[in-house]
């Protein structure tokens, strides 16, 4: 079985998506932070891949927002660092532990359970999958192995992302599996 990690910050007004509050407004873009995380789970839990497991920030309270998700989930805190080491210390962690991994955000509706399951279907056959974004990033990395240097000195929200870590995994000499490219919402310009 692979474990799908999701990263998602808590839909706290002002404090998430802050990039769309221009068109949205703090409380709207919390609001779609909401539906979007909510979304996300709910595809990961039907793709029956595995384990869904919520890495959150803040760590987990239980709070009202936490409440209204937690259903069948794993709920763990993504930690301190950049992106890269959180990503890196939840990757190597599920790893070690016998588990291929899927690490996912939640700003791509084309990120659906088929992808999700055609995801953990390409990990038995590669070490890597990567679902590029179109603005550069990715919004699908999973991994049968670990190496740091997938996560060490990433520009990470760049338009270089993907690029970079895909530069990685043939440079570490891994098989890859390249996913369709996908829209994510980050910007305004995403919304339509």
């Amino acid at each position: 079985m692979t474990r799908i990690l999701i990263f998602a910050k808590a839909p706290v007004p002002g404090m998430v998506k802050t990039r769309l509050i221009p068109a949205l407004g703090a409380e709207g873009a919390a609001g779609l932070a909401a539906e979007m995380l909510h979304r996300t789970v709910r595809e990961a839990l039907e793709s029956d891949v595995g384990a869904v497991e919520l890495c959150a920030d803040p760590a987990p309270d239980h709070s009202d927002w936490m409440a209204q998700i937690l259903l069948d989930l794993i709920v763990t805190a993504q930690g301190s660092g950049d992106l890269g080491e959180r990503l890196a210390r939840a990757a190597r962690r599920v790893i070690a532990g016998g588990e291929p991994v899927l690490l996912i955000g939640t700003d791509c509706p084309g990120l659906d359970r088929h992808r999700l399951a055609a995801a953990a279907v390409a990990l038995e056959r590669h070490d890597a999958v990567v679902h590029p974004t179109h603005d550069g990033g990715y919004a699908l990395l999973g991994l049968a192995r670990f190496d740091p240097s997938l996560f060490e000195g990433i520009a990470w929200s760049t338009s270089s992302v993907a690029a970079e870590t895909i530069a990685r995994v043939h440079a570490l000499g891994w098989s890859l599996h390249l996913g369709e490219t996908l829209r994510d919402i980050d910007v305004p310009a995403d919304l339509p």
